[in-house]
């Protein structure tokens, strides 16, 4: 900088050097030019002169104001040509543009004066481009293992995989399974691998890293983990909490569990449930037992939601966390966004508490993992290894922060540097948005399913109420299998409803967003965004219930016309490009319009009569 400020400094010098000189030079020649005696006053025109000294007139009182400034010599000859000879129009003019040249050279020659530093320092003046601020991630994200999206074009025979035992082959090809989608013949191999010691240590005794896991939704994720789990824990010996599966509902929760009773029969491996469906005393029942020595586990496998957990670590006495080898968060982002964060720090101190209540010694004791050191490397230790599984996994530092994750490994089917979410959705999914207004959107749903003829259709509402009141309303007008889902249901009736869905014995299945996380509802061929969602996220788990395992499935969106720019907004900017408008005519909706506002007075009268119940 101070080398760039001397040149700056010489450079203007010269240019002043070369200004002054070219003003001495116009000078000497406009002298000659009008007849000036060398002490500068005019030849013959003396008189003139005195008399316009003796009257100051206005242009006398423009020419001492001009003096107290600096002027160049085309100023000063401008001025004595017209104390010389008056107003002359033609001497104004040459006086203009000698003046307006000299000021253009002036301006010329800083611009060069200028250009000559910025180029001698290396800096380009001709343009600046705006800075763009480019996302900066962690290695583990910007450069993830990819997998591929298309499920059916990249089928890979279970015996291709290494490593995965006879027994769980067997039990693959009894339950119809000859062929791994993509996330599973990658994910599987990799859990085996880090496990590759058996689930005392990790593998050559270093802590395993723990993998992260983002891909649509309906691509396979569960069997992902449990084929590893049931794998590694097959040779156990004493029953202990060897894994346990954290989830946010209570659905997904027994979804997952059905998929590890499968897998474990016949094993010996013991899996329990608790998400509150069962009594508190049941549950203790289910994870504890004790006898004259202390307390023993009853389960290897722990599938739970975040609520029961928290109570059983906290109340129930014996049940203890200290040999756990896995801890999977499935739908983990929505495990963030849910302030379940307590949850998973409770889990990892009960971790590492060293010994169990029973006061047994064991032979590898746990300490909260430091830095690698020579003495922390001689005592064995148990090793805990997490694994996060979701369709929208947040790339946000902070949240990511939170779970505290070691030297981790992101598995993704997305093949952008930056992710998005649109790489999330299933390949055989069509989606289209209808735009309407509110009074019509009932109507547009009973279209679809009477003149349409939708089958098997899932549609989505924004709350509990309104779920309830569009399914007494469609239950009302009349000819249509229609049943709600939601968190008003007890649990019994909740998979009643969703396993008469699947059989096909309901048309449609109105439901707030509790189905749209992870659970798998087979036979889905139309999802209907009712109320429009709030967020990306929230519209990408909804149509994800239909074109799973690489089958086809359409969504539709209706929304008010006031919604209609926010909501293609949302998508735009998720990079969701492909979504067609489908609008319908109002002439569709006539022939409904007289049995709706009959089942309109019905709703009205059913509505008034719940409300009666409630206050009796």
């Amino acid at each position: 900088e101070d080398r760039a400020r001397l040149l700056l400094e010489r450079l203007q010098q010269q240019a002043k050097a070369r200004e002054l000189k070219k003003q001495r030079e116009e000078q000497s020649q406009g002298r000659e030019g009008a007849g000036l005696s060398p002490g500068g006053e005019p030849e013959g025109k003396g008189r003139r002169k005195r008399e316009s000294e003796e009257q100051p007139s206005a242009l006398r009182r423009k020419k001492l104001k001009t003096k107290q400034q600096p002027r160049s010599s085309s100023e000063e000859r401008a001025s004595t040509e017209e104390a010389a000879g008056g107003s002359s129009p033609t001497k104004k003019k040459k006086a203009n543009r000698r003046k307006s040249k000299v000021q253009q050279e002036r301006t010329e020659a800083g611009k060069e004066c200028f250009l000559q530093v910025y180029f001698m320092c290396g800096i380009a003046v001709f343009s600046f481009p705006s800075p763009q601020v480019q996302p900066f991630l962690p290695q583990w994200l910007a450069e993830p293992k990819r997998v591929q999206k298309r499920i059916r074009d990249n089928l890979c025979p279970i015996g291709d995989v290494p490593g995965i035992h006879p027994r769980l082959l067997k039990k693959l090809q009894m339950n119809g399974i000859d062929s791994f989608f993509p996330v599973q013949a990658e994910v599987i191999p990799a859990i085996l691998q880090s496990a590759s010691n058996g689930y005392l240590m990790g593998r050559g005794g270093y802590r395993p890293k723990d993998i992260c896991v983002s891909a649509p939704t309906g691509s396979g994720k569960t069997l992902s983990f449990v084929i590893p789990i049931v794998q590694v824990l097959l040779d156990r010996v004493v029953c202990h909490v060897r894994a346990l599966v954290v989830l946010p509902t209570k659905e997904l929760a027994q979804q997952v569990s059905k998929v590890f009773n499968v897998y474990t029969d016949g094993t010996g491996l013991k899996v329990a449930l608790i998400t509150g469906q069962k009594s508190f005393a049941k549950e203790q029942e289910m994870l504890v037992q004790k006898k004259v020595t202390g307390y023993c586990s009853l389960a290897d496998i722990v599938v739970a939601t975040p609520g029961r957990l928290t109570d059983h670590i906290n109340q129930t006495p014996g049940f203890s966390l200290t040999q756990l080898r896995f801890l999977i968060v499935d739908e983990a982002d929505r495990m963030i966004d849910d302030m379940h964060q307590n949850c998973l720090n409770q889990i990892v101190k009960a971790a590492f508490q060293g010994q169990n209540d029973s006061g047994s010694n064991m032979l590898f004791q746990r300490t909260k993992p430091g830095p690698v050191t020579a003495a922390s490397s001689c005592s064995p230790q148990i090793p805990l290894q997490k694994l996060l599984f979701s369709a929208t996994l947040t790339q946000d530092p902070e949240k990511l922060q939170q779970l505290d994750l070691f030297q981790p490994r992101l598995f993704t089917s997305s093949w952008q540097e930056v992710t998005f979410l649109s790489e999330l959705l299933p390949c055989g999914l069509q989606q289209c948005y209808v735009p309407c207004d509110l009074n019509s959107k009932p109507l547009l749903l009973l279209y679809f399913m009477l003149t349409m003829k939708f089958t098997r259709v899932l549609c989505f509402t924004n709350s509990r109420e309104a779920s309830h009141r569009l399914f007494l309303l469609v239950q009302a007008f009349g000819g249509i299998t229609v049943a709600e889902f939601s968190s008003r249901l007890p649990p019994n009736e909740r998979r009643r409803t969703m396993k008469e869905f699947e059989q096909g014995k309901i048309q449609l299945l109105i439901s707030t967003d509790a189905t749209a996380r992870g659970i798998d509802v087979k036979g889905v061929n139309y999802v209907i965004n009712y109320d429009a969602p709030q967020f990306i996220r929230t519209y990408i788990h909804r149509v994800g219930r239909t074109a799973r395992a690489g089958e086809a499935g359409v969504a539709f969106s209706l929304f008010c016309l006031v919604q209609e720019r926010r909501f293609l907004r949302m998508l735009r900017d998720a990079g969701i490009q492909d979504i067609k408008k489908h609008p319908v005519k109002g002439n569709s909706l006539k022939p409904l319009v007289e049995q709706y506002e009959g089942a309109l007075c019905k709703l009205e009268k059913t509505v008034k009569n719940e409300r009666a119940q409630k206050r009796a």
